[in-house]
Parts: structure tokens; sequence; C-alpha cells
């Protein structure tokens, strides 16, 4: 069989690869034969890509710029025989090497994970039925069912097809998708025109088809050249690569500063010992030895704060895009709406009927709405009802079905609206379906905006044809219409168009049904037999209701600056009425001259130049194409919008791919559209949109807030022993403490903030622009006046310890517990870049407090116990210089406080 697998199904008989491979394009395998090849050919799973392993992983977190100068300062306190100095810096290296190994394993699984979550599925026919199977479970001599939005689950030689394309791109470069065939080929055809071939990881983008599976996992074509594809997430996003720069930037800083401390020192006649160590305090003092691990913990902290709002992310650099999404493109159905169809309005055979029950539940009845009668037997009379109803029945393919007392739809949600209606009507599925067996179809395409099957009335009479699809598709199709006693009719165009009309302007969605008849011995349905003569049979009028909360998220949405548009293949007119309904726009203050609702037909006859402007000013766009959608984004991100586009289908993935942010639906989506995203909502639910974006901008602010509180502590130690330097005097603090000033207020005070809860108006602030930097001016201006602050206070007091008889290591042990506490006050003011502390809750971050009560503890033992004497070169200190040290910080976060007020009065807003 593996033989067989490799080489030549491109070129054999399908019976006889079937004969080969044992199994029966009517049944399929049965289970056991099943048990036995999964227990032979393990799960179609190809075998990972072995990544770099623990080891290599844990060495790589020292090949970093800043690491390099820990390290190189580390060697020269050890030459200068200062082994406690020289052992500290190395502990500092390695408690950063295992911090950053830590997350980054994390980051793997977490990925690793997301790959498990979103598990590709296959169709399959088994023991004679068919079931809906994870790919994973798929084995060779499956019959494999394919269609539009598959992802090819593993490789299969396909036994007959209609009108089946599939994207090959991922195995052989071709961009343009392939058009499949089932007939033979030569041995030697390569294998971009193995047409009657499907390769796994391919995605059918067309058509349907049926395959027998001839190689799984690792000996599918492939899983042959797995090696050669890259299969990681890279984690690499636009802050780190930011962060990075700013890294090489400052160890380029550091070294020069450095040098210039030596040279300096050496000419003022210090000793070449005292200047080295100047030098490692200096460059030890500059390094933001925590910002990495920060980083990376606040990152996977909103991730996984995403994750429990139902957004997954599947690429990181979304996560920082978000914070920065000026417009969102929405579907309708099951985004904006409960994707529970239900038909509200008939109308068949010049008469109306109202349809009551809400969802899928077949509880209800049809009532005539003139003579206001809903039993069975009165609706029964009319003909074209019935016969509009049986046609919803057999031109379907989902399933209704009731389970723990739910009822739920296996299919498409207008589909099971159809049959919802029908059973209201008195007309069970399964008996309509088993009278009139199906022959043949034409699944729905978005190009052709209609489905049709053939049926088998099993009598010696015509076949019948049911369609089903857009009205304006269907009457051009039509020539008859069937009045309410059965009788054909000359079709009234204008009538139906004016019913159309009306349930549009009630938000209803309306399909159109109609029938037609061929030949008895017809067991093909080609287009060419629906062109023209069939009759109309009526009109299914269906709502899918507004979320309650998609309303409430597209308030929020308004109020931080966001657009929403609406873009969807429905009518305008019902598109218009639930954008009503959910508050995207309010006709009665609308332009007439920048039209809030556009038609696909409209945007086919505007240029692109003029596209922008109605790109800009529409808040709905109803019947487009996927070629519309796409044009719609660019035109949008022309204007300089950053674009977030939902999805579901196949027809989304060209536009979700060009969005800046593509948001692909977890429970509807297709393989194409999942592929294609950024960002995976799992409840398909237009509000978790809004929650990630918000969970994006607290991401974003979160790393603000550190970087602004860490930076100002590294200017103010290089500052004070840059000055120490030039004034000719003692260092006021050494390496060694320096080191547990960055480290432990890092862990300690630092990463608390990535536990910081959103500010209150975080989605009430305009959205971020891209291009802006981190730091703003303001927020450099900030910096800069703490790192003044600091040296001031540490410098001050530090020579005010000296001057009143301290010794020493009493006074380094002041300046050092002025900058852990000048850091932790500032912690408060950090928790909010523009707002008082007061105002965001004191109490609103257990963490930060948890880890302010332990710094305390750890400066006391610093500074009282002996062994920490003896390690860091710290003494204890009177209450008196405790005092003086809080007066300094207090002082410090006033001065703050006060900037933080004058830039909020003088700038309100943010």
């Amino acid at each position: 069989m593996e033989s067989l697998i490799c080489k030549h199904c491109h070129h054999l008989p399908i019976d006889e690869i079937q004969d080969m491979l044992g199994s029966d394009p009517e049944k399929g395998l049965d289970i056991f034969e099943v048990k036995h090849r999964q227990g032979h050919f393990g799960p179609n799973v190809i075998t990972a890509k072995k990544g770099k392993g623990p080891l290599l992983r844990f060495l790589l977190q020292f090949h970093q710029p800043l690491i390099y100068i820990l390290i190189a300062a580390g060697l020269i306190t050890a030459a200068l025989q200062e082994w406690v100095d020289s052992g500290v810096v190395f502990g500092v290296v390695l408690v950063n090497a295992v911090i950053g190994f830590i997350q980054e394993s994390k980051a793997v699984k977490a990925i690793e994970a997301l790959a498990r979550t979103v598990i590709t599925e296959a169709t399959v026919l088994r023991a004679g039925e068919k079931r809906r199977i994870s790919a994973a479970e798929v084995v060779p001599g499956d019959i494999v069912f394919l269609q539009a939005g598959d992802k090819v689950a593993a490789d299969m030689r396909l036994i007959r097809i209609r009108d089946l394309q599939v994207d090959e791109s991922a195995l052989t470069g071709e961009s343009v998708a392939v058009a499949k065939s089932p007939d033979i080929l030569d041995a030697d055809t390569i294998l971009a025109d193995r047409r009657n071939m499907a390769y796994a990881s391919t995605l059918v983008t067309y058509g349907q088809g049926v395959g027998i599976v001839v190689a799984t996992a690792n000996n599918t074509e492939v899983g042959r050249i797995s090696q050669l594809i890259a299969t990681t997430e890279e984690l690499a996003t636009p802050l780190t690569r930011k962060m990075a720069r700013f890294s090489h930037i400052l160890l380029y800083v550091i070294l020069v500063l450095a040098a210039v401390t030596f040279v300096v020192g050496i000419v003022r006649g210090h000793s070449a010992f005292d200047m080295l160590m100047a030098a490692v305090a200096l460059s030890v003092g500059a390094i933001p030895e925590g910002l990495p691990a920060a980083m990376t913990i606040t990152l996977a902290i909103g991730v996984s704060r995403m994750a429990r709002r139902r957004a997954i992310i599947r690429k990181l650099p979304a996560v920082e895009t978000l914070g920065s999404t000026t417009v969102i493109c929405s579907d309708k159905t099951g985004t904006l709406t409960e994707n529970q169809m239900t038909v509200q309005e008939i109308a068949a055979g010049g008469e109306q009927f109202e349809v009551s029950g809400v969802g899928y539940a077949p509880s209800g009845r049809i009532i005539n709405r003139i003579i206001k009668q809903g039993n069975p037997t009165d609706i029964a009379e009319s003909v074209a009802l019935m016969e509009c109803l049986r046609a919803g029945v057999l031109c379907n393919d989902s399933l209704l079905l009731e389970k723990e007392g739910r009822w739920e739809i296996h299919g498409d949600p207008t589909e099971g609206a159809l049959i919802v209606s029908a059973n209201k009507g008195g007309l069970a599925m399964d008996a309509v379906q088993k009278e009139f067996s199906r022959i043949d179809a034409i699944p729905f395409e978005s190009e052709r905006q209609y489905m049709a099957t053939l049926h088998d009335t099993r009598a010696k009479n015509p076949r019948l044809i049911y369609i089903k699809g857009a009205v304006e598709i269907l009457l051009e199709k039509c020539a008859l219409s069937l009045d309410a006693a059965g009788r054909s009719s000359a079709l009234d165009n204008d009538r139906i168009l004016k019913y159309v009309e009306e349930m549009a302007a009630r938000g209803l969605r309306v399909l159109a049904l109609a029938k037609g008849e061929l030949p008895p011995d017809t067991n093909d349905l080609n287009p060419a037999d629906l062109a023209s003569g069939l009759t109309f049979l009526g009109l299914q009028g269906m709502i899918d209701p507004p979320r309650t909360e998609a309303m409430a998220a597209i308030k929020a949405c308004h109020t931080a600056g966001i657009r929403v548009k609406m873009i969807t293949g429905d009518h305008a007119l019902t598109a218009s009425a639930i954008a009503r309904q959910i508050g995207l726009y309010d006709a009665s203050n609308a332009d007439p001259d920048t039209p809030a609702v556009v038609t696909g037909k409209a945007l086919a006859e505007i240029s692109d130049k003029k596209l922008i402007d109605v790109a800009e000013q529409a808040v709905v766009f109803g019947r487009v194409s996927p070629e519309q959608k796409l044009r719609i984004v660019e035109a949008l991100q022309t204007m300089g919008h950053v674009v977030a586009m939902t999805g579901d289908g196949v027809n989304d993935a060209p536009a979700l791919k060009r969005a800046d942010i593509g948001v692909a639906m977890g429970i509807s989506g297709t393989d194409v559209a999942k592929e294609s995203s950024d960002m995976v909502l799992t409840d398909d639910n237009f509000a978790s949109i809004e929650a990630a974006i918000e969970e994006g901008r607290g991401i974003f602010d979160n790393l603000t807030k550190f970087i602004v509180w860490t930076l100002p502590t590294n200017l103010g130690e290089g500052l004070v022993i840059l000055a120490a330097i030039f004034a000719g005097v003692t260092l006021p603090i050494l390496p060694i403490q320096i080191l547990w000033i960055n480290m432990t207020t890092a862990v300690l005070l630092g990463l608390m903030l990535a536990f910081e809860p959103k500010e209150p108006d975080i989605m009430m602030r305009r959205p971020r622009d891209p291009k802006q930097p981190i730091l703003t001016r303001k927020l450099i201006g900030r910096i800069l006046m703490v790192g003044m602050l600091l040296l001031a206070g540490a410098f001050g007091l530090f020579k005010w310890e000296l001057m009143t008889g301290a010794s020493l290591a009493e006074a380094r042990t002041v300046a050092v517990n002025v900058f852990v506490m000048v850091e932790l006050f500032y912690l408060f003011n950090c928790r909010s870049l523009t707002k008082s502390m007061f105002r965001l809750g004191f109490f609103s971050n257990p963490p930060l407090f948890g880890g302010v009560a332990i710094m305390l503890i750890l400066q006391v033992l610093y500074t009282y116990l002996p062994t920490m004497n003896w390690m860091f070169h710290s003494a204890p200190i009177s209450l008196e210089a405790w005092g003086r040290i809080l007066a300094v910080a207090m002082i410090s976060s006033c001065v703050v406080g006060v900037e933080k007020w004058l830039r909020q009065k003088t700038t309100p807003g943010r």
C-alpha cells in the first residue's frame, strides 16, 4: 500500500486504486478496518519539525546586547577579585536567562496549544454513513467529501467532481486555484499538473468533489517536504523589534559613557581600579535589566486575557495593531446578529403569510395575513405555499436536530430557517426528502447566488428541479408563477419585487424559490438546465435578530473613535434595517450627498478614486462580491485607516489577508478564513472584537507604564555615577547595589504594572497612531524629570550623611534606599500616565500591594541583616535617615502628581 501511495495514483484507474486500498466508494471503510489502519499508519499528523531544544533556547537567552555588558562587568569585577560583586552580576544574568527561558517556553506551548484548538476536519464516508471527523483520524482508503472552504486533509485521488478548484499555493507556489478533473494522467505528469489529485494542506476554493485517500501524515507530498516549510510562528512583533533597536542604541551609549567615565576619572587622578569599578557601575546602572521579562510577561498576560474574552490571537503583531484600529468592517450574519435565522413572512400564490415563533424550535404556525387563519388544514389549501415550503426543505443541505431539549441546526442557518418554517406548515423534513429523493445538486456559490437540486418522484414522471436563491437571479430564470390553487400563470415581476421591498424594509432577508422539470431519465443537473423556463413558487422572508451585546459594543466603538461598517452579501435594504436596529447609523441624519448604504452594483460602477470617498462615508455595503470587499478595505487603508475585517467564508479570505487585522469566526468560519486571519473569535460575536481592541489598548498601556517607570531609575543611576566622577567624589552607589535595586524593584514593583486593570476611559480615547513612538515628548520629559529628582535626592542625601558623620557604607545605604523608595512612590503615579492614582481606585491592583510589601521587607533585610550588609556593602541607618528618605520620595511623588495635573489641565483628554 505504501508503494502505491508514493508514486502512481494519478496514472492509475480509480477502480484499480479502490481495489488496492480495499475501499468501497458507496460505503467507504468499515469501522473495524478503520481501527486497524489507524493502528498501522498512526494519526494523520505530520511530524513537527524539530525546533530548538531546551538547552539551546536557554543558551540563546544570553545572546542579547545588554546581557553582553553585564557579562563583561562580571568578568571585570572577577578579574579585580571582587568575588561577591562578580557573583551577584552573574546571578542577575542567570535570573534573567531563567525568566526569559520560562516565558519563551510558555509562549511556544501557547502557540502549540492554539494549533491544537484550530482543528481541521474532514467529511468521510464510513460504513455507509457520512461523518464529520478530525482530519487526524483520516486513514488511507477513506472516501472524503470536499467542498468550498475545506482544507484538504490528506493526499487523495479524485473520484468525481463538480466545478472543483483547489488553491495549491502552499505546495506548488502556483497562486491561481487549479481546476480539477478525475481523468487519468500520464505517469510522468509533474506535481503541479496532476489535476486528478488533491493534496494535503491545500484549500478548496470552489465547487465540490469526492476522493479516496491514498496518503496520510508524513507520506503526503507536503509531509515529505515539510522540513522546508517554516511551521513555527514568529514571536517577534513590531514592539519587540523597536525594543531590540532601543537595546542596540543603548549598548553604544553605555559603552561611550563608560569610556568617557574611565578617561575623565584617570585624568582627574583616580586609580584605574576605581575607574573600572565606576565604569562597571555606570554600565550596570544604565541597563533596564527587567524590561525584557516585563515586556514578555505583559504580552503573555494580555493574550491570556484576550483568550478569556473569546479572542484567540494567531499572530502576535495583532496584539499591538488592535490598539490602533480605526475601522472595523464586519459581516452581519452571526457576528452582529444571533445567527438563528427565523422565517417571519412568506409570499406565495398571491397571498401573504405570517410565521410565528422564534429560533430553531419548530413551535409556531403559519397564518394567512388576510383571513388570519393558521390551522394546518387551512394553509394546506394553498398549493403555492406548500410547494414553496417543500422547495425549502428539498433544496437544502442542513439538518434540524434536537439535543438535550435544545434545537440546533447542522449546516447553514438560512437553510435551517427553511426547514423550521416547513415544519410549522406540517411538512416533516424526513418524510419529504424520502418522497422526493435527491439525484443531483448544484451547490450554492457566491458567484451564482443560487442552489439547485434534482429529484426523483419514484414514478415515470419528469424529474423535478427545486432552486432557491437571490430574488433578482431567480426572476431572470422564471417565466411563470404558481397561484394559490396550483395553476400556472404569467409572472408578475412588479408585484414580487414589491413584496421583496416591503420585507426587506422590515429587516427581513428574502429568498426566492422556484421549480422546474427535466426528462425522466435525467441524472445530471447543469447550470444550463436552469437558464430559463422555471416556475416561481414564492418568497420566504427571514430575520436573524441582532445580538444585544453587539449593540453595546458598537456604541463603545463609536465612543472610542472607531468606525464600524457592515459589509454583507445580503440585500441592501435588509442590511440597512439591521444596521439601524443595532445603532450603526441614524437614517434621519443621513446626508443625501453621501449615502450611508451602498450596493455592490453601485460599487461596480465607481472608480477607485471615487471609492475612497464612498468607503469613508458609507456605513452599510450590501450585495457585495469578494473583490469588492477587498476594494473597500484597500480604499480605507489609502485614507490611513487601520482596518479590522471580519469574515467566515472562502470569499472573505482575500479581504482578511489584506486587512491590518483579519478576524475569522471560530464557530462558523471555514479553514480558508481561519488560515487568512490574525485573530479567531471563538464565539463569532462582534462584542468579542470590541473586547479584544480594549485588551489590546490595555496591553500597550501597561507596557508603556512599565517603560516610563523603569527608565528614570536607569537614568538616575547613570547620572549619579557621572556626577560623582565629574565632582571627584566617591561613588554613591556600587555596581552590586545597582543590580540589587534594578532586579528587585523590576520584579517586585515594575512587573506588578502588568496586572494593572484597564483604565475606565480606555475606550473613550482616540485610536493610537501606529507611527507614534512608544514614548511621546511628554513622557520623555517626565522620565528626564524623575531621573533628575533621583539624582538630586540620592546624591544630596549621600553627601548629607557623610557631612553629618555617617560612614561611607551608611551613606551608600541611604542612597540605595532613596532609589527604592522614590521608585516605590513613583510606581503609584505610573498606574496611570495621566490621572491621579486615587481616581483609579487605590486598591484595584492587589498584586501591586503584594509586591510593595515584599519589597519593603527586603529593603529592611538589606539594611539591617548582617549577611546582606556583608554581601551588598550596606549598613544599618537611623530612623532620622529613613525620615529624610521618605521625605524625598514623597516630594518626588508630589512633583510628578503636579506635573500630571498641569498637563491634564492644559491639554485635557489624551
